[in-house]
């Protein structure tokens, strides 16, 4: 037996807290009737689970990581019609993006129809580093980068401590490029961090999610993700 809001994240339908909302909202039904309360559990293979009147079904589970090129919106749709994440994989499965990557970011984002995955990549306690390189205006002084080690009040929050290096430097032309890792996902983070010590990103890419690199993509290439690192990023985030 298992819990409601479990069953209908691994059917790929919503993550394990975004079930347990439709739930309290009246939104799920088992064998026809109405549930409430979270901790209802069911035989998966026995009892139909519906939300909204319509009968889930158990969808293998599929991990893929894109490499988004800038231009590209982090959702499976846009109100503007501009491209998003999941038109670059296949559509016989409904998949959704693991977190975001801003319209003008490129780089590594993962996309599964895992909810209970999803869920435990992004839940905050969870600490998974992800490592960007930035092109910025102007060369950070050395207590730029310390500022950026210490964390920066961001929204009245401090970000947890960076780790940040010079990689390039053209003081001709006024522009570094800087690798910078971080754990946390707060939105725009990296661009505000780097704006927040004067020296506005010009071009962001994340070239780097816990262990996994973009090794042998190109913008807009994806490629499934095998077994043992689904199991790797599993153990990565709860330890």
């Amino acid at each position: 037996m298992e819990r409601v809001q479990k069953v209908i994240a691994n059917a790929g339908i919503a993550s394990r807290r975004k079930a347990e909302e439709l739930i309290t909202k009246g939104r799920v039904s088992v064998n026809g009737v109405q549930i409430t309360e979270l901790g209802t559990k069911v035989d998966p293979m026995q009892d139909e689970v519906s939300v909204d009147g319509v009968p889930i079904h158990k969808e293998e589970p599929v991990y893929y990581l894109l490499y988004k090129p800038t231009g590209v919106i982090s959702s499976v749709s846009d109100d503007k019609n501009r491209k998003v994440v999941t038109d670059f994989l296949p559509t016989e499965s409904r998949i959704y993006p693991i977190g975001r990557l801003d319209y003008d970011t490129s780089g590594l984002i993962l996309l599964t129809n895992d909810g209970d995955f999803a869920n435990i990549l992004m839940h905050p306690k969870y600490r998974i580093n992800k490592t960007y390189v930035a092109k910025v205006e102007g060369v950070p002084e050395r207590e730029d980068l310390k500022k950026l080690q210490h964390g920066i009040k961001l929204d009245d929050r401090k970000t947890s401590p960076a780790k940040v290096k010079i990689v390039k430097q053209d003081r001709t032309k006024g522009t570094a490029i800087l690798e910078i890792t971080i754990h946390e996902g707060r939105n725009r983070q990296v661009r505000r961090m780097l704006e927040a010590i004067g020296h506005p990103v010009i071009k962001l890419k994340r070239e780097q999610y816990g262990f996994l690199t973009l090794h042998g993509l190109n913008a807009g290439e994806y490629r499934e993700l095998k077994p043992h690192e689904v199991k790797k990023l599993r153990e990565l985030a709860v330890t």
